[in-house]
Parts: structure tokens; sequence; C-alpha cells
């Protein structure tokens, strides 16, 4: 997917902002499909799907957070979550959500850009694995190519992109401590900033999906003052 094959759907109340954004990403090549509210882009939803959402926090009626939630529960949609807090407790209830990321307002269009580029980027670019490379761990099985994981009964968990491509880096380096800058580096690159939490909860939801799955497995380890341990063996799947 190309710049002017991506569409964004941009979610602000505010007609203002929502224009500022929405030219911004045409004037970049994206397509842009705009709502003020739950209702409107529910509408939008009901005939187009995006490849990323900028969502405002602060909406009238359902919140931001809300939307989210409600978005994580049916698909895996790339979100790009804007909020005028600057309290860390707003960005980690917004991760929490299911969030791929959040930009505090007011933001320059540069850094918005790179936000959104850094996103769609993790939705659809391949991984370092060679390509159709299928691995196992655990009990499940990891298709790098096709972006699937599933168990051994057959059955998908549903992952964010930003998860995904945090497992894809942790399958990838087995059994090794991983620092939280050594992570942001390979899932973020340019647009990681030194002093991004967000691995933190991206590895508190991830963690949770894969205990759910797989009970008492403690695939990923906090090795305090380290970072994060893959305490799985991987293996090529047949």
């Amino acid at each position: 997917m190309s710049a002017n094959t991506a569409t964004i759907l941009i979610v602000e109340d505010d007609p203002d902002i929502r224009q500022l954004v929405a030219e911004l990403m045409r004037k970049e090549g994206f397509g842009t499909e705009e709502a003020d509210g739950a209702a409107a882009m529910d509408a939008v939803l009901a005939h187009t799907r995006p490849d990323l959402v900028i969502l405002d926090l602060m909406l009238p009626g359902e919140d931001g957070l809300s939307i989210c939630r409600r978005i994580r529960t049916q698909d895996s949609l790339p979100i790009l979550m804007l909020t005028a807090k600057s309290d860390e407790i707003d960005r980690v209830v917004g991760l929490e959500m299911g969030a791929d990321d959040y930009l505090v307002k007011p933001f320059g269009p540069r850094e918005l850009l790179a936000r959104v580029r850094a996103v769609l980027r993790r939705g659809n670019a391949r991984p370092l694995a060679a390509p159709s490379r299928r691995f196992g761990f655990d009990r499940f099985f990891i298709d790098f190519d096709a972006r699937q994981l599933h168990d051994d009964a057959g059955n998908g968990l549903t992952l964010t992109s930003a998860e995904f491509d945090l497992l894809a880096c942790f399958v990838q380096r087995p059994r090794r401590v991983l620092t939280r800058d050594q992570i942001l580096d390979w899932t973020r690159g340019r647009a990681a900033d030194p002093f991004d939490r967000t691995i933190d909860m991206l590895v508190s939801r991830l963690r949770r999906k894969l205990d759910a799955a797989s009970p008492g497995s403690n695939l990923i380890s906090t090795v305090r003052n380290g970072g994060y341990l893959f305490t799985a063996p991987v293996k090529g799947a047949p």
C-alpha cells in the first residue's frame, strides 16, 4: 500500500481541526473520510474500511475511549488517538483500550505525519523474517507473511498491527533480553520517541492475550532494569 492508496478516517468534532488534518492528509497523497462523532463514523464504516482512524479522545456523546474499545471488539483497524490531555493516565487508558499510538494536542504537522506513516507502516510492512515463513512457539503458530497468529487448534487470535509487530520482534529474538529502546527501534524505527512508554502498554496487552489463550505459559517475562524476555523456544512450523 502506498500513500496515495491509503484512506484516513478523521473523527474530530472541531471542524477547524478536522479540516486542517484532512487537508494535510490529502496534501500528502492520502484519501480522507471525515466524521464529527460516533454516529457519523459508523456511517462511514458501513461502506468504507479505512487504513487508519485518527480518533479524538474528547467527543460529544460517545467519547474516543468508548469508540476505540468498540472498534477493537470487532476489528484490528489501526487507531491513532488525539488528545488535548497531557496526563499520562489518559494516554495509558487510550493504549489499554487498544489504540496503536497517541498524539497530544497541540501537535505539529510533521509530527502527525510521522505518527501516521509509522502506524501505517507497522500495519502493512512485512517483518524481517523470510517471506512465507511460519514459526511455532508454545501452542501457537505465527505466519509473518499473512500476519496471522493461531493456536494449535486452528483458532485465530486477533492482534492489532502494533501487537503483531511486537510479537514478531520477540519471536525473531527468543530467549534474549530486549530493552525498551531496542524494541522501539525495531518496531517503530525513526518515529520512536526515546521517552515513549507505549511499549510497556503493548507488552501488557499482548501478554494478556497470549496468557488467555495459553494459561500459565508466561511467554513474556519482565526483566528488572533490563527489559523483556520471550521465554519460549521458537521452531519452524511444518
